[in-house]
């Protein structure tokens, strides 16, 4: 039988030899299959029966003086050997690590500060070879830049703001603070801005190690899901956050816990997101830990500093802090000082200081009866106001975006009231409620009376259960209302603005392929959509406060497809005007205005954001010479206050006085804008515009700078102009800028 070496044979010498005959056969064969002659050390094979796959090697396990070594030299001489690593033409990484081995010379950046595009946020002191000399290699700093990945997205008005929150949360802009507002306006890239910061906290620093190792972001309950996917979207794998959006109290606490205890370089969840509801309902867990870094989206919520929300944030032991807000000021200035007060504790003193040092002055001076002393005066303060927050707050406009963006077109409908409403109307303010309002005696709420105008101005279906039930300035009203009236059905002619938005949608459905977002601020308008929309056959979406998180998210992503049939996204301001991104849509319809002007300009930034390919259309819907306009013009004045002290303009015209402003309880039948009245426009004879607006207006300007037109002939819009007749009185409009752009 033939017979094969083992593995282990093969270099192995057969002390049994054979007889010299079989060595000779062997020694032989060998030859002759070879053609050549056997070599000296083959004949150390002895086996009869096959020929060894290589040649054999005899191992010098021998001494140099040609003895045989004993059993613990030669274990030694073999654990004495280098270790090869067992790979053909293996190279080495080339950077010389060694495991467990601390790497020698100087320290390294975690990227390239001198690459091509690089964003560097921090750079060593340059120093000579002397000072070298005496200082230890180990302690040296080093650059801080951004990941190349994040680096090459970032836009260069956002490169700008990513190196000015680190330098910010760093105290490098102002000495022992910590702190600084984000106030883009929408659409600008916030989250893509404060995701880039985080990232590089979490990894670096000037010492070679990270800045910090925990970050919680605290949003709106609606944007917790949306923060979690830009993470996921920008970084991929790289990072985990914890998102908490739902649960038990005894779940969410122990979720909480377990973030707050994690310590050491390796953090499973570096990155916490909740909701500000929950942060403030779960805050005795967050306080019992440190957390590096705290952000705070659509931060204009702690404009109360009473409130628990701020003070459960204020106790959470976070020396970093970062608010965004695309509305910083949004009713007056003690708001805007309770932001800053918060993320840079102390740095315009108490309240109280504030109020008697700034505020009183500034708005003295900002009302349209003050002396020339008092605009001065509050010039000055304003003046000293800004030398001291703008080293925290950073602002940019949505001007930027025409680079990236389609036109957009922006509108200010003016719209006259049904007949009905007009009734009702003037019954309401000439009853002896208002009147009692008006002087002060009514124990009755104000704010219930201007909310019952409010829901008339949009369709009289919203009161007419008190009508029904003939409350305060409703009674005897039943009997103005059509014989064959019902809340199952709506009538459009009840209402000038419904007129004019059922116009709007149906050329909008007929003529295009757009989509439309509808927006108000009471659910009861949105169930008045429901229906005209039924009655329509038009496919529509809803999303209010009764919606849960998992399914908002589900249904923008929906709308957003553009094979998605639906073509009407209804939207409750209250609910989801912050944050979400409906592109799907490019026309957006503000039904209503609210007091806070933020809340108004959050909505309408809905459509025209990154990723929009479309030109964009709003429609504000303002009843005229009603409660409406006067809201809209206080509106005005807010928003004139935060361009003084905010976007720093320095030419703000005052259009408003504090007096005007109260009148509510009044109707002004014989106008077709009361608001173009009160601006006495020079740039219109007998209203109509004779002089257009400044080269270098855009729909940031004040609306004395836009396009006034009392009839459609002005228009850039095809689809108003085929609407003007139903209802419209006058109309303000403008553009974002001139041209289409390319959209990037």
């Amino acid at each position: 039988m033939r017979r094969s070496q083992a593995p282990s044979q093969r270099d192995s010498v057969f002390v049994k030899r054979k007889s010299s005959e079989d060595e000779d056969w062997c020694v032989k064969k060998t030859a002759k299959r070879h053609k050549t002659s056997p070599p000296c050390n083959q004949l150390e094979h002895r086996s009869p029966y096959r020929q060894p796959l290589t040649i054999l090697v005899e191992p010098s396990f021998k001494s140099t003086d040609n003895q045989i070594l004993s059993h613990e030299d030669l274990i030694k001489k073999i654990l004495s050997r280098p270790f090869k690593i067992p790979i053909p033409n293996y190279q080495g990484s080339g950077l010389n690590k060694a495991l467990g081995v601390r790497r020698q010379g100087a320290r390294q950046p975690l990227h390239d500060p001198y690459e091509e595009g690089a964003l560097v946020l921090y750079s060593p002191p340059e120093l000579s070879a002397h000072e070298l000399m005496k200082i230890d290699t180990e302690k040296l700093p080093v650059h801080v830049v951004v990941d190349p990945v994040l680096c090459k997205i970032l836009r260069p008005h956002q490169r700008e703001g990513v190196k000015f929150m680190y330098d910010c949360v760093t105290g490098n802009q102002i000495e022992n603070n910590y702190g600084c507002i984000m106030a883009d306006e929408m659409g600008l890239g916030k989250t893509l801005q404060c995701v880039t910061l985080v990232w590089t906290l979490l990894r670096q620093s000037p010492d070679c190690c990270p800045t910090l190792t925990k970050v919680i972001i605290v949003c709106p309950s609606s944007l917790v899901k949306n923060w979690h996917n830009e993470l996921g979207k920008w970084l991929g794998t790289r990072i985990q956050a914890l998102a908490i959006d739902s649960g038990t109290k005894s779940e969410i606490d122990r979720n909480l816990v377990h973030f707050m205890q994690q310590q050491g370089r390796r953090i499973q969840f570096p990155v916490l997101i909740i909701s500000y509801e929950t942060f403030r309902l779960h805050a005795s867990v967050l306080h019992k830990g440190e957390v590096g870094l705290i952000i705070c989206d659509e931060g204009h919520r702690l404009k109360n500093s009473e409130n628990q929300t701020y003070q459960a944030l204020t106790q959470l032991n976070a020396k970093r802090r970062i608010l965004l807000s695309g509305t910083p000021i949004q009713n007056d200035l003690l708001e805007y000082f309770s932001l800053l007060h918060f993320v840079n504790k102390g740095i315009l003193g108490t309240a109280q200081e504030f109020k008697k040092r700034f505020e009183t002055p500034i708005l003295r001076g900002r009302d349209a009866d003050a002396t020339d002393e008092d605009h001065r005066k509050g010039e000055e303060k304003l003046q000293e106001l800004l030398s001291i927050v703008n080293k925290c707050i950073i602002r940019r406009t949505q001007a930027l975006l025409t680079k990236y963006l389609p036109v957009k077109v922006e509108h200010v409908i003016c719209c006259k009231l049904s007949a009905l409403q007009e009734t009702l109307y003037t019954k309401f303010i000439s009853s002896k409620l208002a009147e009692n309002l008006v002087s002060g005696k009514a124990t009755f709420s104000s704010l219930s009376a201007i909310t019952q105008l409010k829901k008339l101005c949009n369709h009289p279906d919203l009161i007419y259960d008190k009508c029904v039930e003939g409350t305060d300035g409703f009674e005897d009203t039943l009997s103005h209302f059509p014989s064959d009236y019902s809340t199952k059905i709506v009538k459009p002619e009840l209402s000038g603005k419904v007129v004019v938005l059922d116009t709007l949608l149906a050329l909008i459905k007929m003529t295009t392929d757009d989509k439309v977002v509808l927006v108000s601020n009471y659910t009861q308008t949105l169930d008045l959509f429901e229906k005209l929309c039924r009655q329509r056959n038009y496919l529509y979406v809803r999303l209010d406060g009764t919606m849960s998180i998992k399914k908002r998210a589900k249904i923008v992503e929906r709308f957003n497809n553009p094979s998605c049939p639906e073509f009407i996204f209804m939207l409750s301001s209250k609910a989801g005007g912050c944050g979400l991104n409906l592109i799907g849509a490019n026309r957006l319809v503000m039904f209503d205005p609210d007091w806070n002007p933020a809340n108004d300009e959050q909505a309408m930034a809905r459509c025209w954001r990154d990723g929009q390919k479309k030109q964009c259309y709003i429609y504000r819907l303002i009843a005229t010479g009603t409660i409406e306009e006067k809201i809209f013009q206080r509106q005005a004045h807010k928003k004139a206050l935060s361009s003084c002290v905010v976007d720093n303009e320095q030419d703000v015209e005052r259009h408003f006085s504090l007096g005007e402003l109260r009148e509510l309880f009044t109707l002004n039948k014989d106008t077709i804008s009361d608001t173009h009245d009160k601006f006495k426009c020079k740039r219109c004879v007998n209203n109509i515009q004779v002089k257009p607006p400044p080269e270098d207006s855009d729909c940031t300007c004040d609306l004395s700078q836009w396009n006034h037109s009392a009839d459609k002939k002005g228009l850039i819009d095809v689809i108003l102009k085929g609407a003007w007749h139903s209802s419209v009185t006058f109309t303000f409009h403008h553009k974002s800028h001139e041209e289409q752009r390319i959209t990037v």
